[in-house]
This record gives C-alpha cells, structure tokens and sequence, in this order.
C-alpha cells in the first residue's frame, strides 16, 4: 500500500512538472520550468553575491570600462526590465564567462586572449546573458527533478516486483541519462545560447561575423572532442550553426 502511494504521488508530481512550460526567446522552444521566476532571480542574486566575495574584482581599468559598456548595450538590447543588470570584470586566467539569473555577469580576464575586439567580446557576453534570457539553469534543474523522480518510481516498482534488478537498474539509468539525456540537452542549450546570442549582438550593434572569429580563436590548440561525451558541441559544430544563424538574419533582413 505505501508503495502504491509512493507511485501514485510521484505520477502526480511529474505531471505537475510537465505541465510547468515555457517558451525561450527567439528559438520559441518549449521548456519545462517549474522554478518561478522570483526564486530563480534571487538565487541569482545570492549566488552573484558569494561568486564577488570570492574573487578579485577589477575596476577602472580599460577593459573592465570594456566590459561594462558592452554588456550595457547587450542589456537594452535584450529588453529585459526585470533584471538588475552588472556586468563586472574578474581576474581568473580561465578562458571563461557568465550569467546568473537577473543580469549578474562575470567576464574572466582569461577570455580576453580570445577576445580581440569589442564585437568578440560581445559574442561571449551575448552568449552567456542568453543563457540567463532562456532560463537555463532553471530548466536544467527542473530535468533533473524529473530524472530523479523516474528513477524512483523505477526503484520503487522494482522493489515490489523484482528487488535484484534495483543495482543493474540504477546503473543502467544513471549511464543512460546522462549519456543520452543530460549531455545532448546541454549541448542543446549552448547551441540555443549561441543562436540567441548572436541575435542579442546584433541587435545592440555588433558585427556576427566576428563570433565566427571569436570561436576559431577559442578552438586554437585544443583538441577535437567527441561531442557524445561533453555537453558543449563540438567547435566544427558550433561554428556552422552560427553560420546559419547568421543567414537566417541577413535573409530575414533581406526580406
């Protein structure tokens, strides 16, 4: 009887989760979401707060002006009221960049080598507010509600009908998902990021053949990964969807 409340109650939570759907801006896909928007921006916020507190924050330097002035631009282009926007500069030799929910960006030091002029520098603003615009952070912790809960109305079933399969199950699953389930959908989100991303750019003046640039410097001297294994798509791959973001762009404009 318990574990057919355990079952009942589970189904009824998935449902509710399934029904929690969004829409992301200008790909339109529909997401899953049942983190409200209110919590998401004040985690954003706490979490932008402790990130600071931690780090070396550069001021009134040539590029941390760089930095500020740029995100500004990408700001007003992503239209966005709500947020509370800073953008700050930190010294962190990683080749990186992000955006927590409600604006909070970080750019590393580190990524200005790949960074040669403000239009790049923009394509991995633009990329990493994105982020931020689409709720990916929300959305990727909402999947991972519901792979938690499959998995335990999996456990539960069989442990009322086949208990010796529990081990070779949880096994199995927790491979299965994340090879076929949580990587492809990370790569998913960084190539949805890119897609927004060089619509944001765009929109606040910035060139989008240069974040063709900007991610060929940032391929130089790595190796090629196999993009089954990682959550970001492969350079090769990256480079030619924002091709075609870019002529998407240009025939729209065009027409």
């Amino acid at each position: 009887m318990k574990e057919l409340r355990n079952i009942v109650l589970i189904i009824s939570t998935l449902f509710i989760i399934l029904g929690c759907t969004h829409k992301t801006p200008y790909t339109n896909r529909s997401q899953m979401i049942f983190m409200s928007a209110q919590e998401e921006l004040a985690l954003g916020e706490s979490s932008y707060k402790q990130a600071l507190s931690q780090a070396k924050v550069i001021n009134n330097t040539y590029d941390s002006r760089r930095v500020k002035v740029i995100g500004e631009k990408i700001a007003k282009a992503a239209n966005r009221p709500d947020f509370k926007w800073e953008f700050n500069l930190v010294e962190n030799e990683a080749m990186n960049a992000f955006c927590l929910p409600g604006g909070k960006v970080v750019v590393y030091t580190g990524i200005l080598k790949a960074a040669k002029n403000d239009a790049q520098l923009a394509t991995v603003m633009s990329h990493e507010v994105a982020h931020a615009l689409a709720r990916h952070g929300a959305e990727r912790m909402s999947s991972a509600k519901v792979q938690q809960g499959i998995q335990l109305l999996g456990n539960v079933v069989l442990s009322a009908t086949a208990p010796e399969y529990t081990n070779t199950f949880n096994q199995a699953y927790g491979v299965g998902t994340q090879l076929g389930v949580m990587l492809p959908y990370g790569r998913l989100q960084e190539s949805e990021a890119d897609e927004i991303g060089i619509y944001l750019m765009v929109k606040a003046g910035y060139n989008p053949n240069e974040a063709l640039k900007f991610w060929k410097n940032m391929s130089e001297g790595k190796e090629s990964q196999n993009e089954f294994f990682s959550t970001h798509p492969s350079s090769s791959t990256r480079i030619q969807n924002i091709k075609n973001t870019i002529a998407k762009i240009k025939g729209t404009n065009n027409g």
